[in-house]
């Protein structure tokens, strides 16, 4: 399936999704980090026609990403009526979190909440507006790697590129016109104060973790392993204790 195709496919998806709900004139609420995923994610929101609210949360975010964030919500209202952009800083609720916390000092603990407080105000937002939570986790990251504390990814309603790899996203991305900057970008969680991007956390590029998921055989499929399997725990369902019947 080409991408124009794709590109269809999941906006009459999450369309029949939403016109399947019990309540009516529900919204689409999603977190617009500047980076691919969110900006194509949005972008498909947008044309289900279907009220869409775009939303930037920067936490001690830096500067480059930012900029494409209001870049990327700048496009959206140039090209979609039935958008609504906002920016909703984070930083101070963060820092009273931080001091707060500071007994449990701990780096990835805190580059997670990051996450979890944008996930917390997306679903604030929600419910506020009669809508539900849109998740912007690829296929990679989603059911390769697990590598999704990501832009307001902390939770979700619906996730409609879980089943696109990262080159299907990029290749979606042109296809709906979002701007080179963004499909160029460096793909990044934005949850380090160093910046650190994807592919150096996760010591492979996206397209070497899509071989070594399609090819046992690939020369990357070791590293991936080791990627992944200390994160399978979040490829599957929560565990529950079952009470027997007596």
């Amino acid at each position: 399936m080409n991408s124009d195709k794709k590109i269809q496919h999941i906006s009459n998806w999450i369309k029949d999704y939403i016109s399947s709900l019990q309540f009516q004139s529900p919204s689409l609420i999603i977190g617009v980090s500047g980076g691919i995923d969110s900006a194509v994610t949005s972008s498909l929101c947008c044309k289900t026609g279907f009220r869409t609210i775009a939303v930037s949360m920067p936490i001690k975010q830096n500067d480059s990403q930012h900029v494409l964030s209001l870049k990327h919500l700048d496009w959206l209202n140039v090209n979609f009526n039935n958008v609504e952009t906002m920016i909703i800083e984070l930083d101070d609720v963060f820092k009273s979190f931080e001091s707060t916390m500071s007994d449990f000092n701990n780096k990835l603990a805190f580059a997670n909440s990051r996450s979890r407080l944008r996930m917390v105000t997306l679903y604030q937002i929600a419910q506020a507006n009669n809508g539900i939570v849109v998740g912007t986790g690829n296929k990679v990251e989603d059911f390769g790697v697990g590598f999704y504390t990501k832009y307001g990814d902390g939770g979700v309603d619906i996730s409609p590129i879980a089943d696109c790899t990262k080159t299907d996203v990029w290749d979606m991305g042109k296809s709906l016109g979002v701007i080179n900057e963004i499909i160029d970008a460096a793909p990044t969680d934005g949850l380090w104060d160093d910046s650190r991007n994807d592919e150096s956390q996760l010591g492979l590029t996206y397209e070497q973790i899509e071989e070594a998921m399609n090819n046992s055989n690939s020369k990357y499929y070791d590293k991936y392993k080791k990627v992944r399997e200390p994160n399978l725990h979040k490829m599957k369902p929560i565990p529950v204790c079952m009470i027997p019947k007596d």
